[in-house]
């Protein structure tokens, strides 16, 4: 934002500098032409009465060495001229040689002869090397018999205006290096207090509700803005601290008397007969009492896992060591199988609370909602991958398939939901709450949970479950191309 706004104010600086300036450079080359124009005039004005006193009387000798001194002096040639076009006075040769390059001359000694003065040349632009041609009628009205011509090279008058130009374009540049010395410090100053708006923004929509920004620096306007950003996020943290203090304490103040009412109606199994109502009774309130338990542990996981709002840096390898033996036990009690195809090497940004948390859920959601036989686990990199992951080299996608019934692809966005539960797995254990929990906790780390179709099913009816975890890769890790490749565990 700092360069774009210079980027707007230098190019308003530079027009208002032109605008100002190339009519001001203009004027100063037309007065510079003016100048010597009338220079011009006032020499052949002053020839004209000598060359008619001379022409009349016949003493010409004294004129014609004035205008060879004038020549010598200043280098332009002046010559007096008949109503033919010869030359009677002046340096014939310098005359002929300059009227040769000089097509304007025979129109400007047309004029002279019919007794009309030269008007002032327009071509005032360095780049033209036109000469500057006046004349002047010697005699008046109807007995006028020559005309006084000079014809000027302007080369020295178009260097004093390109002096003049450049002094122009120097004093034109000290108002824009003032605005750019001015500017520079005084737009940061101003858009300070916006970029630490935008960073506490950008931390704050990765899950960190600490942040807050500075309501000291900056222009009062926006030192209110932070203020009330401030407020703002100060009365957010505390209705999200209330919320989770009140799952929390609510859980813990419940689990007690749940905990001493299964105790009471455990107790009354020994006064229950083999069979009959009471014993059914029995069994579905012991059933609903184990269910409120498992409700109650899951509301306090969620609410210590949200607590925890920090993404780090961490190595699937290490996160994998720690439980790879432990899910392979597990499957193999089930009756399943279980692979592991990752990449080594692999850095990403852990989740708060914890990647092994994560696909531990993901495992036993495999295992207890499937009648899956193959359970695989598979890790990739994706170079330039969706959202803000791309900027830092893209994404790691960790991928947990089964080959059992999976859901219907409706049900699979309803699936990330908390406490829904699919038809077919209501007489499950479980509550509802584990991939919506996981889901939020990915996506506190800038990360993504999609759910997608798993492996094929072996009698060929289908295919499985799988959730994908899609998390950024931590910085200083080598793309896809440069990994060796993937051997199974």
């Amino acid at each position: 934002m700092h360069r774009r706004l210079l980027v707007v104010l230098v190019p308003l600086a530079v027009l208002l500098v032109a605008a100002l300036g190339v009519p001001l450079s203009v004027t100063v080359a037309e007065r510079e032409m003016q100048e010597t124009y009338v220079d011009r005039l006032n020499d052949v004005g002053r020839f004209a009465p000598l060359a008619e006193t001379a022409l009349s009387t016949g003493r010409t000798e004294a004129l014609h060495q004035e205008l060879a001194h004038y020549y010598e002096l200043y280098g332009i040639p002046v010559a007096v001229i008949d109503a033919s076009g010869t030359v009677l006075l002046g340096p014939a040769g310098a005359y002929q040689e300059a009227a040769r390059a000089e097509p304007a001359l025979p129109r400007v000694v047309t004029a002279a002869l019919a007794g009309a003065r030269s008007e002032p040349s327009g071509e005032w632009a360095p780049w033209d090397d036109s000469a500057l041609v006046v004349a002047e009628p010697v005699g008046r009205d109807s007995e006028v018999v020559g005309a006084v011509v000079t014809i000027s090279d302007l080369s020295k008058t178009r260097h004093r205006i390109l002096v003049r130009w450049a002094q122009l374009a120097g004093l034109g540049l000290l108002p824009l290096i003032a605005l750019v010395a001015v500017a520079w410090p005084v737009s940061a100053w101003v858009l300070r207090p916006v970029r630490e708006l935008d960073a506490a923004s950008s931390r704050i929509s990765q899950g960190d509700l600490t942040i807050r920004a500075d309501a000291e620096a900056g222009p009062v306007e926006l030192r209110r803005l932070a203020e009330s950003f401030n407020t703002m996020m100060d009365a957010v943290e505390n209705a999200v601290q209330r919320q989770r203090a009140f799952v929390s304490d609510a859980s813990h103040q419940l689990r007690n008397p749940l905990t001493s009412l299964r105790l009471a109606v455990e107790s009354l199994e020994p006064h229950l007969g083999a069979a009959g109502d009471g014993r059914q009774v029995y069994d579905i309130a012991v059933d609903e009492l184990k269910a409120m338990q498992r409700m109650l542990n899951s509301l306090q996981a969620s609410a210590r896992m949200e607590s925890m709002r920090t993404a780090s840096p961490v190595d699937l390898d290490a996160v994998l060591a720690t439980r790879v033996d432990r899910w392979r036990a597990l499957t193999a009690t089930a009756g399943q199988t279980l692979a592991v195809d990752v990449l080594p090497g692999l850095r990403l940004l852990e989740p708060p609370g914890g990647l092994g948390s994560i696909l531990d859920e993901l495992i036993s959601n495999a295992l207890r909602l499937s009648d899956a036989q193959r359970v695989e686990v598979t890790a990739r990199v994706v170079p330039g991958g969706a959202g803000d992951a791309s900027a830092a080299g893209g994404v790691v996608t960790i991928a947990v398939r089964d080959d059992g019934q999976g859901i219907d692809v409706s049900e699979r966005a309803q699936a990330l939901r908390r406490f829904w539960r699919s038809p077919r797995h209501q007489n499950v254990t479980g509550t509802g709450l584990g991939l919506a929990i996981c889901a939020d906790l990915v996506g506190a780390a800038g990360g993504e949970l999609r759910l997608e179709e798993g492996l094929p099913r072996p009698d060929g009816s289908g295919h499985g479950f799988a959730a994908v975890v899609a998390l950024p890769v931590a910085p200083g890790v080598a793309s896809s191309s440069d990994a060796p490749a993937p051997s199974p565990v």
